[in-house]
């Protein structure tokens, strides 16, 4: 569980920059990976063999990267600190789980990622009980074998396209049956033994 919690609070972490970061932070010059002020080229000087073997669009993301910091409050320097630092520290298969989340988010649509945005900050004010109670019930989640993964997966999608009338339908459907999970189905006999 705490391993839970220190990727979840790095996928955050990431998130969170990722959406900090916009499209008006580009270079004010038009040349990709190229500085575009004293501050920038005196960044790119501190590290010059590491700079020149950077392809044109990895120095736009150092760059971009750059500006990102430069506008950062201490407070928040220092919590992006601390962030990397634990990040640093994951497993190696953990950070790759972290980078692959964080490749995920840069491919979605904007909409999408406004959408998560409102959605953590509904966590956010969630209680400490209730953020446990989603964090337990990802966890058993993950646990699950692919193809029942896929399915809950499919009826949550499915269930997102109906109705309220077909929700509110399938949960009276759903009450007056009598389901146990852990209990075996009854099998029918056709023969008698008396």
């Amino acid at each position: 569980m705490i391993r839970l919690a220190r990727l979840a609070t790095v996928s955050l972490f990431l998130s969170v920059v990722i959406c900090v970061w916009t499209p008006e932070a580009q270079t004010q010059s038009g040349a990709i990976g190229e500085p575009s002020d004293a501050a920038e080229r005196a960044f790119a000087q501190q590290h010059p063999n590491q700079w020149a073997n950077l392809t044109p669009e990895q120095r736009e993301t150092v760059l971009k990267n750059y500006r990102q910091w430069q506008r950062m409050g201490p407070e928040d320097r220092a919590a992006a600190q601390r962030k990397f630092n634990e990040f640093r520290q994951l497993p190696p298969e953990e950070r790759r789980r972290a980078l692959d989340a964080l490749r995920r988010w840069r491919r979605l649509p904007e909409q999408r990622r406004e959408e998560l945005r409102q959605a953590y900050l509904h966590y956010k004010t969630l209680s400490p009980e209730r953020r446990q109670q989603i964090a337990q019930r990802y966890s058993r989640f993950e646990k699950l074998p692919p193809e029942q993964r896929q399915r809950v997966l499919n009826n949550y999608q499915h269930w997102q396209q109906m109705t309220p009338a077909q929700r509110q339908e399938a949960r009276r459907q759903f009450s007056q049956k009598q389901w146990l999970p852990n209990r075996p189905k009854r099998r029918r006999r056709f023969w008698h033994w008396w």
